[in-house]
């Protein structure tokens, strides 16, 4: 897997099996372990897709190590690590991104997640609040919100049909070329901002032995729910991030959704000519928005 200069992996385990994440490497961005040890923590948890995993914040969080110990997993199901047999369901993230940050931080955290993730991470919060400081959500949305069902579109339901569902994996995801046309078709605005390492990346993930469970569920809509159901319920101070075009989710689902909440959610920018990853596609300017909202909502 790709990591950055100055950085390492470390695991805990969760309840549905170990959780790999990236940290920094204390003797590149801090002069000892008490320097390390008094920074305060900042979380990355990255969205869903084939080949998802850590990666996708990768180069963000290298701007924060100065200042912040990072923590950037993979979640349960993709990357490297554990990749159970299950039908994967909400819970099951909700339960192991509670128990990752029960046995990793101290207090509450700020968290910056993706998409999907995103989403999840807002349940999380209205379950647990004293493990969350703040969020920073890029492209939150649970994919069926204000009543829309992701599971009734065509590629949901070609990919809920036995047999063929493994067969699209293998042949149609798990491929150098699969990879390539969902970032260009799905996350990224534009296809020329795609380099070979992101592609590289994601195969690798997409490639570790039963990550078609969690891709599976993911693209059939196992994951999927209306987040405008939950997100008034959410006391954490919240901003989001939501590039103009993303795919499915555009920026009204964003303005929506802070409309329902704005005691919480306390900004909401958009970033034109973007998709559904800043982080990747514009990584300098998703660092500045970061670094922004972490002052904002402190």
């Amino acid at each position: 897997m790709f990591l950055p200069p100055g950085f390492c992996q470390r695991s805990i385990v969760t309840t549905l099996g170990t959780m790999v994440y990236d940290t920094a490497d204390a003797s590149l961005w801090s002069s000892g372990d008490g320097d390390r040890q008094s920074k305060p923590t900042l979380v990355f948890l990255h969205g869903f897709g084939g080949g998802s995993s850590a990666y996708e914040w990768s180069k963000v969080y290298p701007a924060f190590a100065s200042d912040y110990r990072i923590l950037a997993p993979d979640l349960i199901g993709w990357g490297r690590s554990d990749h159970p047999e299950r039908n994967y369901q909400v819970d099951d993230y909700i339960t192991t991104i509670i128990e990752f940050l029960e046995q990793t931080c101290e207090g509450s955290v700020p968290v910056v997640a993706s998409s999907l993730t995103a989403a999840i991470v807002i349940r999380a919060a209205i379950l647990r609040p004293d493990l969350f400081q703040s969020l920073i959500l890029t492209t939150p949305a649970g994919l069926s919100d204000f009543g829309q069902d992701y599971t009734r579109t065509f590629f949901a339901q070609l990919v809920s049909t036995p047999v063929l569902d493994r067969l699209l994996y293998s042949t149609g995801i798990a491929v150098s070329w699969g990879i390539r046309n969902f970032l260009e078709q799905r996350q990224f605005a534009q296809p020329d901002r795609i380099f070979p390492e992101i592609v590289e990346a994601y195969l690798e993930s997409a490639q570790q032995p039963n990550a078609e469970y969690a891709a599976l569920a993911f693209v059939r809509g196992d994951l999927s729910f209306d987040l405008s159901l939950y997100i008034a319920q959410l006391t954490v101070p919240t901003a989001m991030i939501w590039g103009r075009r993303s795919q499915f989710t555009g920026p009204e689902i964003g303005q929506r959704l802070a409309a329902l909440n704005p005691q919480a959610i306390r900004g909401l920018q958009v970033i034109e000519d973007v998709g559904l990853t800043p982080q990747l596609e514009l990584p300098a300017v998703s660092i500045a928005l970061i670094r922004r909202f972490l002052a904002l909502l402190k």
